[in-house]
C-alpha cells in the first residue's frame, strides 16, 4: 500500500551544495532543471522541496543471513518505488540489519535517483490530448528482464503485473498495454520497467 513520504522544512532546510542553494532561494524550481542540469541529486532534501505530497510503495522486502563467530545475522533488503503520479518516479534500494532503517535508507536512494518522464497519449484507438498513457511504445531490459510498454487508450487501465503497474503507477500513467517476459526478479522487473520509461525522453515523437 502507497504511504505519503514525510518532507523537510524549506525554512529550517541548510542546503550543503550549490544546487540546494539555488533551490532554497527558488533560482530553481522544478526537478527537471537538475536533471537538465546533469548534475547528481547529493541532497534528498532537493526532492522533498520540489515534488511534495510525493508517495512511496514497497515492492520487496527481502531477508539475508549471515554466520559470524557472534551467531546468525540477518540483513533486511528493501527496494521501494517512489513518485508524484504526475510525471516523476524514482527506484531506491535499502540495506541494514533492521527492517525501518532499510525502508528509510531504500526511500533516501529513490530520491537520488529520480526520472521525469514524458506521458501522453500515442493510442490510435483514443487520440486524445491527455496525458494519460506513454507516448509511444517503449522498451526497457535489466539482466535476463523485458518489459514493453505501449500507449493505451483512456480508460483502459493499467494491464501488467504488480510489479510495473506500481511503478506506472507512481510515475503517474493511468493506461497501457504492457508485457514482461525473461526472469521474475522483482528488481530487474521495476528496473527494466523504470528504463523503459526513461526510453520515453530519448525517443522522437512519431508524426502526425
Amino acid at each position: 500500500m502507497a504511504e505519503k513520504i514525510r518532507t523537510v522544512d524549506k525554512e529550517s532546510w541548510q542546503p550543503r551544495t550549490s544546487m540546494g542553494i539555488k533551490v532554497k532561494s527558488g533560482e530553481v524550481t522544478t526537478l527537471e532543471e537538475i536533471l537538465v542540469s546533469g548534475k547528481p541529486i547529493l541532497e534528498t532534501e532537493l526532492v522533498d522541496i520540489l515534488l511534495p505530497g510525493m508517495e512511496s510503495e514497497t515492492l520487496l522486502i527481502k531477508t539475508t543471513q549471515r554466520v559470524t563467530d557472534s551467531g546468525k545475522r540477518i540483513k533486511f533488503r528493501v527496494v521501494t518505488v517512489i513518485g508524484d503520479r504526475k510525471g516523476h518516479v524514482g527506484l531506491g534500494v535499502g540495506k541494514s540489519d533492521e527492517l525501518k532503517p532499510a525502508m528509510d535508507y531504500a526511500i533516501r536512494d529513490a530520491k537520488k535517483h529520480m526520472l521525469a518522464i514524458r506521458t501522453g497519449c500515442g493510442s490510435w484507438e483514443c487520440k486524445c490530448a491527455l496525458h494519460h498513457s506513454v507516448t509511444m511504445k517503449t522498451v526497457g531490459k535489466e539482466g535476463s528482464t523485458i518489459v514493453t510498454l505501449k500507449p493505451a487508450p483512456r480508460g483502459l487501465g493499467l494491464a501488467a503485473n504488480d510489479v510495473v503497474k506500481k511503478v506506472l503507477g507512481m510515475a503517474g500513467v493511468k493506461d497501457v498495454w504492457s508485457s514482461a517476459h525473461g526472469g521474475k526478479n522483482v528488481y530487474n522487473m521495476a528496473v527494466a520497467t523504470i528504463k523503459a520509461l526513461d526510453n520515453l525522453n530519448l525517443l522522437k515523437p512519431r508524426a502526425e
